[in-house]
């Protein structure tokens, strides 16, 4: 079911010459210019009694606006209690560390049992916000930190700060097939593959993504490093290095198929062969706080499967590192 409630306000003199969008997102800033520009084409809003439905119309100043608001809730999702592992938390937002084979909110072929039902099991009072507060994702078997909003002020903000890339960031560690001689940028647009429907590529029609990453760690033939987003599009950091033809250990989806080096012992290629996921943690995640303008900073370790991984292809490179190979 959807939320309904009622937004009034008058436009001020100060605002003479503004597009209705522009206004009302100054008039109400708890929700997000996008959200706004939904109710005005949906002939949600009138503006001194006549319903107006575009959102370029020039204000005068004096306008009494009334929006009949209509916010999709959770309700349709299940409460389930899910554990969550809670990093942090306070009443305006939550800090989770999310673990592997976890999904953030369900979709076609998996319509429950996600962190979005175990959001509104454990703060039934989240199902006001939209997608119960989550503000970006992490793939299934991407581990590590992400941010949840508790309240619609809350996640308007986040989501502001993440779109204008203002004082959001986040960091990952990566284990890529393949020996990156030094670090960079990835500055390619990203959107759906032309023929596979179910993998995003790098398309000139895409939607910009900007990727900076660099060298953490060399190891005879795969490398480890460290990754922030500029921006946040979908399978962003898995599409930016297989399209530099270092695709991420594990990510069969996007290239990351075992490619154990020359002369590898068993213990190397039972862990390639074995290592099930792709090779992705979200370690280090920055924000200013939404409400309190506070600047904060969390940190998780790296999983055990990774260090694992790590610490088999650093003995395979110490073995090597005398030898001509």
């Amino acid at each position: 079911m959807a939320q309904y409630l009622e937004l009034s306000s008058t436009v001020s003199d100060s605002q003479l010459g503004q597009r209705l969008d522009q206004a009302l997102a100054e008039l109400f800033p708890d929700y997000s210019r996008s959200r706004i520009k939904e109710w005005i084409l949906a002939d949600k809003v009138s503006v001194d009694g006549a319903i107006v439905n575009k959102p370029r119309v020039k204000m005068m100043g004096g306008e009494a606006i009334v929006v009949e608001a209509e916010i999709e809730d959770e309700q349709r999702w299940a409460a389930q209690d899910i554990p969550l592992d809670i990093v942090y938390e306070d009443d305006d937002i939550l800090v989770i560390n999310k673990p592997r084979g976890l999904v953030v909110h369900p979709g076609a072929g998996c319509p429950d049992g996600t962190i979005l039902n175990g959001l509104l099991f454990r703060y039934p009072d989240i199902a006001e916000v939209p997608r119960a507060g989550i503000v970006h994702r992490l793939d299934k078997d991407t581990t590590g930190l992400m941010v949840v909003a508790k309240t619609i002020p809350a996640q308007t903000r986040l989501v502001r700060a993440l779109q204008k890339r203002k004082k959001f960031t986040r960091e990952y560690e990566a284990i890529v097939i393949g020996t990156m001689t030094g670090g960079g940028t990835i500055e390619k647009p990203i959107g759906r593959h032309s023929t596979k429907r179910t993998q995003m590529a790098v398309q000139e029609l895409g939607k910009p993504a900007i990727t900076h990453y660099r060298v953490a760690e060399h190891f005879r033939a795969h490398t480890r490093l460290r990754v922030r987003l500029e921006t946040g599009r979908t399978h962003q950091i898995r599409v930016h290095m297989s399209y530099l033809n270092y695709p991420l250990i594990g990510d069969h989806l996007y290239g990351g198929r075992p490619r154990p080096p020359r002369n590898s012992g068993d213990e190397l290629i039972q862990a390639l062969r074995g290592f099930d996921r792709q090779a992705l943690h979200a370690t280090m995640l920055r924000l200013e706080h939404p409400i309190t303008g506070e600047l904060m900073e969390w940190h998780v370790p790296i999983p055990e499967d990774m260090v694992k991984l790590a610490e088999v292809l650093r003995a395979d490179a110490e073995e090597f590192s005398d030898l001509d190979y």
